[in-house]
């Protein structure tokens, strides 16, 4: 089956909380988020990971937010929501006039954040709609809004971060992802090469899901790689 992937949206913010925050929150409503925290990275972190949308503060280490709206405008087409304390007219016209797509003003609702975001996904003609998106695969559906996943008719009975793990396995159905990325998606920050609680959680998932936990076919494990959701194996 064809499945819509997840909107990818790298997030610009050197408030480690604050990127934390809205990173659970984002990731709660289908969307994968990669955090920076250094400005004068971005360019070359835009280039590599290909967002859909950018949320871009101004105060930042290294570049201002306004040089790197000025900087991503020649090579970046998609949306840049700025996401910043500065309210003075000034500023928000500047924003505007380098490139941004919309401005928005600290501290804010994150259903307003929310609404602004897929607003400008729809409006760039990029096909996602995380508010109403749904997934199915056979005898597994997914409901990403309303956070619910069923097998056989059944509600599932998932963790946040067990929901959170499966939205993003789903999203790339039939490719394989790393831990490394796993954890980058789920937590917001790198990994460390230790931490191994995206394994206990797979192992959580599989059994939940009612896969063999010897000879996993539903989310299998391909050494050295990471881990594949099969699409046709429910």
């Amino acid at each position: 089956m064809s499945v819509v992937p997840s909107p990818r949206i790298l997030l610009v913010e050197d408030d480690a909380r604050l990127a934390e925050l809205v990173n659970t929150y984002l990731g709660e409503h289908g969307f994968i988020v990669n955090i920076e925290a250094q400005g004068d990275r971005v360019v070359t972190r835009v280039q590599r990971d290909k967002p859909d949308l950018i949320i871009l503060d101004v105060m930042l280490p290294g570049k201002d937010g306004f040089e790197i709206c000025r900087d991503l405008r020649p090579h970046y087409s998609g949306p840049i929501l700025m996401l910043t304390a500065r309210a003075s007219d000034i500023d928000q016209v500047l924003g505007l006039e380098l490139g941004a797509d919309d401005y928005v003003i600290k501290p804010v609702e994150p259903r307003i954040l929310l609404a602004r975001i897929n607003a400008l996904l729809r409006r760039a003609g990029c096909g996602f709609d995380t508010e109403s998106e749904d997934r199915s695969f056979g005898s597994l559906s997914i409901n990403s809004s309303a956070r619910v996943a069923t097998l056989e008719d059944k509600p599932i009975s998932l963790s946040s971060h067990e929901f959170d793990l499966l939205l993003i396995l789903s999203a790339r159905a039939g490719e394989v992802q790393s831990r490394e990325a796993l954890y980058q998606q789920l937590y917001g920050r790198p990994y460390d090469g230790l931490d191994r609680t995206v394994d206990v959680r797979i192992s959580h998932l599989r059994r939940k899901l009612g896969d063999d936990a010897d000879s996993p076919f539903r989310i299998k494990t391909v050494w050295g790689r990471g881990y594949l959701f099969v699409p046709d194996a429910w």
